[in-house]
């Protein structure tokens, strides 16, 4: 936001110093009948978050998961997930979880790859091997990270 910003304000600052400057001449300036076309902002596509930030994301997940806070790993889910979830059922799983397992399961050992707008996450869940995961499906959704293994 604050490149568009600066770059509004410089096109605007030039547009003005032109009209300001001298011809060479001392006619007096024509007006031109023809419409003007207004200078275009240049468009920035959004950049996709990257291995690191995948790898934080899927941690945070995880370590929601575990720590029994379902509406906070719900959040992470994909629009495809969520539309299999009823986001109460949801959370209500994940507390149980944590009441089943224990809430300190911190995630460890992650590491993630990327391929455009589609990653893919290892961890292991300490004290938990049987939860540890290898290759699990993320996706970029809005500019961020959504957990896509429904």
């Amino acid at each position: 936001m604050r490149t568009r910003a600066t770059i509004a304000l410089t096109t605007s600052l030039l547009a003005t110093l032109a009209a300001c400057s001298s011809s060479g001449d001392d006619k007096a300036d024509i007006p031109n009948s023809s419409p003007t076309t207004a200078a275009k902002t240049p468009t920035t596509t959004p950049t996709v978050p990257g291995t690191t930030e995948l790898e934080r994301v899927a941690e945070t997940y995880v370590n929601l998961y575990f720590g029994g806070v379902g509406e906070g790993a719900y959040a992470f889910l994909s629009k495809r997930c969520r539309a299999k979830a009823d986001p109460a059922t949801y959370a209500a799983s994940v507390v149980q979880a944590a009441k089943d397992c224990g809430s300190d399961h911190p995630v460890a050992d992650v590491r993630a790859t990327v391929s455009g707008e589609m990653g893919r996450v290892s961890y292991k869940v300490t004290g938990l091997p049987k939860f540890d995961q290898q290759g699990q499906p993320w996706m970029v959704e809005g500019g961020a990270w959504k957990y896509d293994a429904c």
